[in-house]
């Protein structure tokens, strides 16, 4: 017998240990940089944020996708998802740093239009945008982001809560009521927060999927990380009575799905944009081809897509949590590459650049991150005890 209420294992709290030491002192190392290059440190800052939030976004909107479609592979992985959104409130904190770095103009060259390197086309599009691109509207707009995401992850995770307690069958039903709203928040939110926090980057440049772009990345995000925290938690009881083969494959075929997911947005993104070969627009991908980016670019097509796109087709890899991880783990950090891509044209005007704070700063904001996921997800039984079709996850069955 499975004893379900047993909450995470003691080995969480030596993970969540070595991820707040090693958190601190890569960020203790890159206030260094902070006295040697005020703007360099923002720049990695705002990249290692973007890349971090896009991992408790895409749990919520996967979180959201299984309280309304089903099925023992969200029932498996809930725990994890829900620790990982409950770490919203130490994002708000995190984020404290994106807004100085924009207040003080080291982020954005909308705030510093009258700058001597901008020319006078951009001033004049600046100019015109400003309505929109302004200092107060900006983190209006990011408060509003944080209290949407903050207000229903809270929700989610009382019903769930609530549902351990009682075992209310009907609170199942309002967790549903909330995803469904719920997952038309996330596409507006995060289509807003891409353009305000990356588009923005270059206020002369626009795409009409670059939020999808941002959402299918941010699943597949989540997704990854998910299948390695399971992939370490499968070790331990209670999920190493009730974690199956059957289980990591369906995990690996919705990684794939996210994956071909996120590969679909980013090439229709370049091929409307090539193909309308308009200067404004197809400028932004020139940058990104050009110089040491284009290595970038093909490393971006060759591994983030296309080895992972083959190995994921193999029915045996998604059945072996260690292979699976592996994939996965390959993912998140060409996911991190990506969004360098996305980003640093900009902050080094086209040339190709790797700041050490740009490696450094990610592993800093990670730790501190971790540290709080770990806390949130021993707080709770690593399975909802009493969600209504956990008896089917816990049934005897020999995979398929």
């Amino acid at each position: 017998m499975v004893e379900i209420t047993e909450k995470a294992p003691p080995e969480i709290d030596r993970y969540r240990q070595r991820a707040l030491i090693v958190g601190a002192v890569a960020l203790l190392l890159c206030l260094v940089g902070l006295v040697l290059d005020r703007s360099q440190f923002f720049k990695s800052y705002l990249l290692a944020f973007v890349f971090w939030i896009g991992i408790p976004l895409g749990s919520w909107a996967i979180l959201m996708l299984q309280h309304m479609s089903g099925g023992q592979w969200g029932l498996v992985i809930r725990r994890v998802l829900e620790a990982s959104t409950r770490t919203f409130p130490w994002m708000v904190v995190l984020f404290i740093p994106v807004a100085i770095g924009t207040a003080l103009g080291a982020i954005y060259v909308w705030m510093r239009p009258d700058d001597a390197a901008v020319s006078e086309h951009l001033r004049e599009l600046i100019h015109n945008k400003q309505a929109y691109l302004n200092l107060p509207f900006f983190l209006v707009r990011a408060l509003f982001y944080f209290a949407m995401w903050n207000l229903w992850t809270y929700m989610l995770n009382k019903y769930s809560r609530e549902q351990d307690r009682t075992g209310e069958r009907q609170l199942t039903s309002k967790m549903q009521g909330w995803s469904g709203p719920g997952l038309v928040m996330f596409g507006l939110t995060v289509t807003f927060a891409s353009i305000d926090w990356v588009m923005s980057l270059e206020p002369g440049w626009y795409s009409a999927i670059f939020g999808m772009l941002f959402m299918g990345g941010q699943g597949l995000s989540a997704m990854a990380f998910v299948i390695v925290m399971m992939a370490r938690l499968s070790h331990h009881e209670p999920l190493s009575l009730v974690v199956k083969p059957k289980h990591m494959h369906d995990l690996g075929k919705l990684l794939l799905a996210f994956l071909m997911l996120w590969a679909y947005f980013a090439f229709s993104q370049f091929l409307i944009i090539w193909s309308g070969n308009i200067p404004e627009e197809a400028g932004w991908y020139t940058r990104r081809l050009n110089s040491g980016w284009k290595y970038i670019a093909l490393a971006i097509v060759l591994i983030h897509f296309a080895l992972p796109f083959v190995l994921l087709l193999s029915r045996d890899l998604k059945r072996n949590a260690r292979t699976l991880s592996v994939v996965a783990i390959t993912i998140l950090i060409m996911r991190y590459v990506d969004l360098y891509w996305l980003t640093g044209p900009e902050f080094h005007e086209g040339h190709f650049t790797v700041s050490w704070m740009d490696l450094l700063m990610p592993i800093g904001i990670g730790g501190l991150w971790l540290w709080y996921f770990f806390g949130q997800l021993k707080a709770r039984p690593l399975l909802p005890v009493q969600d209504p079709y956990l008896d089917e996850v816990l049934a005897p069955s020999s995979g398929h």
